[in-house]
């Protein structure tokens, strides 16, 4: 035998192997290859989507009031200070730019660009090959929102 025909393997204990992975790749795959349905059952991806659609929606609920305080909040003290005399609006100006800012809009929103139009088919293939786990995270988002 030639030095060509000899080779060599390293053997490695498949347990201890697992054991030494993150996380995360025993979860979601090192490569993520293929959709959760052929990895994981019905209820495993029901649980996994429903956990991080309430933590999403909780925050997304939480994150909203605080938005719209800050924004309505805003206003009130502009209201405030344009009544005491601290600061003049020129009111028909901001009409003109806000005016000037939805024809903007309405040009440019007949087609969307093509990054976003990629960003949505990789978004749509990934909800029809995991079906249940965007399932499971709609229904946890929208009680996350709930609660």
């Amino acid at each position: 035998m030639s030095e060509k025909d000899t080779e060599t393997f390293d053997v490695i204990e498949l347990a201890e192997h697992v054991k030494k992975q993150r996380w995360w790749n025993k979860m979601f795959g090192k490569n993520n290859s293929g959709p959760a349905a052929e990895k994981y059952s019905v209820a495993t991806q029901l649980a996994i989507g429903g956990v991080s659609g309430w933590c999403a929606g909780y925050l997304f609920q939480k994150v909203g009031k605080l938005a719209a305080s800050a924004v309505g909040g805003g206003f009130f003290l502009l209201q405030i200070a344009h009544h005491t005399g601290y600061i003049k609006v020129d009111w028909k100006r901001v009409e003109q730019d806000v005016n000037k800012a939805k024809k903007q809009l309405k040009l440019n929103s007949n087609k969307p660009p093509k990054e976003v139009r990629t960003k949505f088919n990789e978004v749509q293939v990934f909800v029809k090959k995991n079906i249940v786990l965007t399932g499971g995270f709609a229904g946890g988002f929208l009680l996350g929102l709930a609660s």
